[in-house]
């Protein structure tokens, strides 16, 4: 089983109770959880600095360390718009 690692940003999306209805946070704590177990799902999709993973209507970006076992959480927001992969680019992911 790999570690897990979630960046600041990921983290403080999630704590904010006002962020997502119940069911959708916990769909993301759920897939984010469950990459730890299998860190490349069938459903995963590999991107410019590691892998992306679609979850309801929110996609999870994370990166994976093989040597360490570490599966990184860098950025989940909405799959409907590109935002997320604008803020990736703008932190210097993509």
């Amino acid at each position: 089983m790999y570690s897990l690692r979630i960046e600041q940003r990921v983290l403080k999306l999630l704590s904010s109770v006002k962020t997502f209805p119940a069911k959708i946070h916990r769909q993301i704590t759920v897939k984010i959880f469950w990459l730890q177990v299998d860190p490349r799902p069938p459903d995963s999709k590999r991107i410019g600095f590691g892998y992306r993973v679609d979850t309801g209507e929110y996609r999870i970006l994370y990166t994976v360390d093989d040597e360490q076992e570490l599966v990184t959480m860098e950025l989940v927001g909405p799959r409907n718009d590109d935002k997320i992969y604008k803020l990736a680019e703008r932190l210097g992911l993509l």
